[in-house]
C-alpha cells in the first residue's frame, strides 16, 4: 500500500499522470436535456432571418479569440468541417475569466443561439454570422442556465458549485501514453 502510494504521488510530481476532466452537466432546452447539435445549428445560421433565437448545445475547437471587448469574452469555435463552419462564442466574465482560453481548445457549450448576420440595434453582426451566448449560470428564474467547457473545464457554473476547485478522483488517474 505504501509503495503504491509513493508511486502515485511520483507520478503526480513528475506530471506524467492525466486527470479525468470533469463532466459536463445536461444542456437544458424547455426542461429537457439536448444532445450537441453542431448540424442543425449550421442550418439555422445558413436558413434563419437576423435575430432568430433558440437553444444551441455546440462541440468543437476553438479557432480565434477577438480581442477588445470589454466584460466579456468573445470566441470563434469551428463546429463543422467546411471553412465557415463556426460560431461566435460570448462569455460574460462576470462569472470569472475564462483563464485556458486558447486556439486549439476544446469546447463543449450549451447557452442561447441567434443568427447574427446584420446589425440588430446597437449591436453589430457578428463576424460568424451567428453567436451562442448566456453560456453561464442563470441570473433569473426565467432563464435556463448555459456553461462552456474547456479542454475539460468547466465555466459559468450553475450556483453553489466552485469554479476550478475540484479534486481528482484517484481510482480514475490513468498514466498518460
Amino acid at each position: 500500500m505504501k509503495r503504491n502510494l509513493l508511486t502515485v504521488l511520483a507520478l503526480i510530481l513528475s506530471g506524467t499522470i492525466a486527470f479525468a476532466t470533469e463532466a459536463a452537466p445536461d444542456c437544458i432546452a424547455n426542461g429537457q436535456p439536448i444532445p450537441v447539435i453542431n448540424e442543425q445549428i449550421l442550418l439555422w445560421k445558413k436558413q434563419t432571418k437576423n435575430q432568430y433565437k433558440n437553444r444551441g448545445h455546440i462541440y468543437g475547437v476553438v479557432t480565434n479569440i477577438y480581442q477588445g471587448k470589454a466584460s466579456h469574452q468573445h470566441f470563434q469555435v469551428k463546429i463543422g468541417e467546411g471553412p465557415r463552419d463556426t460560431i461566435e462564442v460570448i462569455y460574460n466574465t462576470s462569472f470569472r475569466e475564462i483563464d485556458n482560453l486558447r486556439i486549439g481548445g476544446v469546447v463543449e457549450a450549451c447557452g442561447d443561439y441567434i443568427t447574427s448576420n446584420a446589425k440588430a440595434g446597437h449591436y453589430k453582426p457578428s463576424p460568424d454570422g451567428a453567436i451562442l451566448h448566456w453560456v453561464h449560470e442563470s441570473t433569473n428564474n426565467r432563464h435556463e442556465s448555459g456553461y462552456v467547457m474547456v479542454d475539460g473545464v468547466l465555466h459559468g457554473m450553475p450556483h453553489g458549485r466552485q469554479f476550478y476547485d475540484w479534486e481528482p478522483d484517484f481510482d480514475s488517474l490513468q498514466p498518460a501514453m
